[in-house]
Parts: C-alpha cells; structure tokens; sequence
C-alpha cells in the first residue's frame, strides 16, 4: 500500500457500502487469523511449559511487566491518533514517525539502565540481564508504529492480521530452539525481540512509504494531545493489569509468579482471541458512524450481543473445566496454575464485554473521558487486589474476576451518557445470555459434583475427557437456555448470519442486524 498521493494527502478512503463491506472483510480476516493465532499459541505454549520452569517464566515476567508499557507508548495512543483523526497528510504522519523513533530511543536507554534497581525491587539479581535484553524490543516496536497506523486506517486488515501470524510464527520457532538448547530464560527474551522485529520489517514491507524529514507547523500538535490522553489511559489501565504481577513478584518469588502469571496469560488470551481482532475493525466502522447516533447505537448493541452470546459460554465453560484444560495442556507441573485459573473463569466474560467501552469513548473522539474513568477503575481493582493478597495468587485471581463485574455496568453508564445508550440498552444486550450461562453451569455443576470427572485429573487421558463431557453438556444446557430466554432461535440465526459475512470471499448481506 502507498499511502499518501502525490499532494501529500491520504487517499485509501472507504465510505458507505464500500465502509461496511471492508468492515466485514476486515473482521473476517481477523477473525480467521485469530482462530490461527490462538492454534499457534497453545502449541507454543504447550512446548516451552514442557521445556522451561516457571522460575523462567516468572523472571521474564517481572521484567515485561514494566517493558511492555513502554513499548506500547506509540501503539497505544499515536496509532488511535492516526485511524481516528477526519484527515492525516504525509507532513503530519513523517513528524509523527521521528516522534516515535526518538521516544523509543530514549525510553530504550533509560528502561536497560533500570536493570539494577528492578532486580533490587525483586531481590533477583537475574532481572538485570533480562532487562537490558528485553530493552532493544522498545524501540524496534516503535519504528514500526505509524506504517502499522496507516494500514489500519486504511482498513488493510488481512495484510495486518498476515504479518501478526508471522511474527508470532517468529516467536515460537524462536523460543522453542533456544529452548531446546538450554538457553532457558533467554529463549523468552530472545523470541520477544526477534517478534517485535517481524512485526516492524512486516510493517514496512506492508506499507511502502519513506518518511520525509521533519517540519514545523504541520497540525502534528493536535495528534499529540490526542495521543497522550489516550496514552495516559492506556497507562492507567496497564498498571492496574499489572499490579498483580508486580504484588505477587515482590511478595513471592518467579516460581510462584510463574504459575499466577500462566494462568493469568491464559485468561488474557482467551479474552483476546475473542475481541482482540475486532478492536481495530470496530474502531474504524464506529468512528465513521459517530455523526448518526441511532445507527451508531444499533451496530453497538448488535456487537454487545453477539459477544456476551459466545464470551459469556466460554467463561463459564472453562470456569468449570479450566482445572482439566491447563493439566491437559500445560502437563502436571502446572496443576497450581489449574487452580488459579479457575478462578479466573467467571472473569472471562466481563473482561470481553469491558474491552468494548473503549470503542464508544474513542470513535466518538472523547479519550479524555476513557482516561478519566480508567483512572477509577484502576484505584478499585488495585485495591482489591491488596486485599486479596493474604490468600495468595488464587486471591488475587478471584479478585480479577470480582472487580470486572463490579465495575461493568458503572463503565457503560459513564461510557454512554454522550451517545444516548443507557444501562438499559446494555442490560437489554446481554442479561439473557448472562441469565441462561448461570442456568447452565449451575445444572452442569449438579449433575456432576460428585462424580470422578469432577475430582482433579490423574492424567492427561482423564482429563480430556472430563472436559469433553462437561463442556458437552454445558453447551446443550446454555443453547436451550438461550432459546428459552428468547422464545426462539433469533440469537442463533443472527450469529449464523454474522458467521457467513465473515466467511472469505463472501460480501456483506443484509441478514444481520448491523454487526460490526
């Protein structure tokens, strides 16, 4: 793609039909890469669980909880800048391509001399190496960023989710070597830089523009302020995602981090497999919509139902199988991280559902709003988190679970109050699939409670089958649930509907209710 025209403008703009229809195409392709992606992580995960400790895992995690925020300071704030902005011209995207190299540069430096004073932190003096290595991924990500901004705003999104597949392809062959040669923690730190690499030279490849040099008085301050709010939100959020990491490195050791931070990443995946790749797809399709409230509050609620009909089934699912899945697949050294993740489960759905409220605040264009109300949410659930912390890394993963809920409905209230969508239009989305998953669990928990697949796993053969079992009559239960709740089959044929848009090579129909 060339994204500027010889008079500097940008020029791959999508409106109307031609809006919709690379909507959909978008979301197909991400979805697809999703389905992929999710494959190529659990293989991956499977191999380094079996091949490296979680003393490994949880050094590198206690780096990556404070490198990570860095590295997303141009992702995580100039790329909403670059999709959501009505116009952008080549002046104003090369100035933002200096800023980010700069900013990468410097927090690069900085972040590696840091090394000491994390390790102190940690009492762990292995931290030191493993933050100078994981350093260099800063501002790798950072050259990369505003290529990958502008092929999102131009809706590329196959070419994107492409790259994304490669790059992670990248990162477990990487790490899976080093691994198998003994390089221990560093097949980690290794495989994240070498990721970070493939993104960026992707991104190039994808996005075939050469920055000018920078200029002076261009409108590159406007995508700054933009930027930082969206940044500062973005950070407010992170700390409270990560808080946990950092309570129980400090207050345990790796080992135990390792296990609370497995469980956690399995969480966390399973959330983001599911919303993660319609994100960048809602965001573009929304901030096109939000001159036409009405309109703008049909496709919302179409994708709150649609999400909370699938999220809410796999978090109970796996709230009553999640023990069996990570002895399945993770192997029985990680049996600690079985138990926590169970505790996780009922949070799965309320994470799914919370990751949409930054689709109302940003294509409406209010991230001042966004940070305002992460900031408390942050002061919340790290609250609840310091109080959860005398029963241990299972405390703090229920208090996960606890806090997504507790702050769900508040969230779409602050949310919606500039577009008009009320807590009733949300309770109206979603109350009966969170009513028929309650059913569900609850007759599948009665019928089995007592039985040998509900005792802990003595082996990978047993259980796969307690979670086959389970999750089979768990499903059956929550569908006739769901045709009960609605008096017929609606939510099915909407989801049939949305699921054959998104087939390849097929174009939007009008048989679904405005999904995005």
């Amino acid at each position: 793609m060339i994204p500027f025209d010889p008079s500097g403008a940008f020029h791959p703009v999508a409106e109307g039909g031609e809006l919709r229809r690379l909507a959909v195409r978008g979301a197909a392709a991400a979805l697809s890469a999703a389905a992929l992606s999710l494959g190529l992580r659990v293989i991956g995960t499977v191999l380094l669980a079996r091949l490296l400790t979680p003393t490994d895992f949880g050094v590198v995690a206690m780096v990556t909880t404070f490198s990570l925020l860095l590295m997303s300071f141009g992702t995580s704030g100039l790329s909403e800048a670059v999709i959501q902005r009505e116009e952008i011209n080549e002046s104003q995207a090369s100035n933002l391509f200096w800023i980010t190299c700069v900013i990468g540069l410097i927090l690069t430096i900085g972040f590696a001399a840091s090394g000491p004073l994390l390790a102190r932190f940690f009492r762990n003096a292995l931290v030191i190496p493993v933050t100078v290595g994981t350093s260099i991924a800063i501002f790798v990500n950072g050259v990369g960023t505003i290529h990958s901004a502008l092929l999102k705003r131009a809706m590329r999104f196959t070419a994107l989710s492409v790259n994304d597949l490669v790059a992670l392809v990248t990162y477990t062959a990487i790490a899976t070597v080093l691994a198998l040669r003994g390089w221990g923690y560093w097949a980690l730190v290794g495989a994240i830089v070498a990721q970070v690499l493939s993104l960026t030279i992707g991104a190039f490849w994808l996005c075939r523009w050469v920055p000018s040099l920078p200029r002076w008085g261009v409108g590159t301050r406007a995508f700054l302020g933009f930027a930082a709010t969206v940044y500062g939100r973005f950070s407010a959020n992170y700390f409270t995602r990560n808080f946990d990491n950092l309570l129980v490195g400090w207050r345990f050791n790796a080992a135990t981090l390792g296990f609370y931070k497995k469980a956690y990443d399995l969480f966390a995946l399973t959330a983001s497999q599911l919303t993660a790749p319609l994100d960048n797809v809602a965001l573009a399709a929304l901030s096109r919509l939000n001159q036409d409230p009405p309109r703008f509050r049909r496709y919302l609620a179409s994708s709150l139902g649609i999400i909370a009909f699938v999220g809410l089934a796999v978090s109970a699912d796996l709230t009553l199988v999640g023990r069996d899945v990570v002895r399945l697949v993770l192997g029985p050294q990680w049996s600690e991280a079985g138990r926590i993740f169970q505790l996780f489960g009922p949070g799965i759905a309320g994470m799914l559902l919370a990751s949409t409220v930054g689709w109302i605040h940003l294509s409406i264009g209010e991230p001042g709003r966004w940070l305002r109300w992460t900031l408390i949410e942050s002061i919340a659930t790290a609250l609840l988190f310091i109080l959860a912390l005398p029963w241990g890394a299972a405390g703090i993963a229920l208090a996960w679970s606890v806090s997504y809920w507790a702050l769900l409905i508040p969230s779409f209230w602050y949310a919606g109050q500039p577009i008009g969508f009320g807590i009733s239009s949300f309770v109206a989305a979603v109350w009966r699939y969170a009513a028929a998953s309650l059913l569900a669990c609850f007759a599948t928990a009665t019928i089995f409670r007592g039985t040998a697949m509900w005792a802990p796993p003595t082996g990978a053969g047993a259980a796969l089958e307690a979670a086959v079992i389970i999750s089979s009559a768990f499903v059956s239960f929550y569908v006739g649930a769901v045709i009960l709740l609605y008096w017929g089959c609606t939510p099915l044929r909407q989801l049939a509907g949305l699921l054959r848009d998104l087939a390849p090579n097929r174009t939007a129909t009008n048989s679904v209710a405005e999904p995005v």
